[in-house]
């Protein structure tokens, strides 16, 4: 069996750890696929490509060349245009196909949520909730927030982000996991009041949320886009695991 995993996600890794490092599907070879927009990312054990495909009909090519027995898609839950892709691809392909997609959080009591449906509906929203800004969608779409002169924001993301971007910012270049008393502490020399995230999910990074609740400042949640239709979902690796061994039966 020739697993093709479509990562960059600690999802993706978790799972090919598991698959590459235990018995649990004995002579199972796994090809991670990364996109290769970070510039010094977390490398997952087994073999790894790095880029594009050229769109769905290239996947589907690499696919057949490669001898791939199934596809599962762990992307970023907002990495849409490869989620559509595989679909196609799988498709075109005949290989089942599987997204490992972490669940969504979830408001507490005591949270202030404001949810947008991109980026720029979240830019509109901002000058009414706060002045200091925690930006924390990554450094691609500063776009949206541009224009927001009179607004201050703190950006944190893996890599440089890239202009046009706002005005007024100070970048962090930080990876996860973050811990709790880590943002309360950047929340409170930053003077942050109002948090800007998108629905990733995960404990890597639910610790902003925790900490804006307790400082009890809004939050600004991108809800996440659509995704293919039709396609089985994993929550987390053991039960991708578990769908493949299911291939096998």
């Amino acid at each position: 069996m020739h697993v093709l995993v479509l990562g960059g996600t600690t999802e993706a890794r978790r799972l090919a750890e598991f698959l590459v490092t235990t018995d649990a599907l004995p002579g199972v070879r796994v090809t991670s696929s990364l996109a290769g927009r970070v510039a010094r990312p977390k490398l997952p054990p087994g073999e790894v490509r790095v880029g594009g495909f050229g769109g769905a009909e290239g996947m589907a090519d690499w696919i057949r060349a490669h001898g791939v027995s199934a596809v599962i898609d762990a992307t970023h839950p907002f990495a849409r245009t490869i989620s559509f892709s595989a679909a196609s691809a799988a498709a075109a392909a005949h290989v089942p196909l599987l997204a490992l997609r972490r669940p969504g959080w979830v408001p507490s009591e005591g949270d202030r949520w404001h949810t947008a449906g991109s980026l720029e509906e979240a830019a509109q929203v901002l000058p009414g909730l706060g002045r200091q800004v925690f930006l924390t969608t990554g450094r691609m779409g500063l776009a949206a927030f541009a224009g927001l002169d009179p607004l201050w924001f703190l950006v944190r993301s893996v890599d440089a982000p890239e202009a046009p971007f706002p005005l007024h910012m100070e970048v962090l270049l930080d990876r996860g996991p973050f811990t709790l008393e880590g943002e309360r502490e950047l929340i409170r020399r930053h003077r942050v009041d109002v948090l800007v995230t998108k629905d990733s999910g995960g404990e890597a990074t639910a610790p902003k949320l925790t900490a804006a609740r307790e400082a009890g400042i809004p939050v600004v949640v991108v809800r996440r886009p659509p995704a293919p239709e039709g396609v089985p979902v994993a929550a987390d690796p053991e039960e991708a695991v578990a769908w493949l061994r299911g291939l096998r039966t």
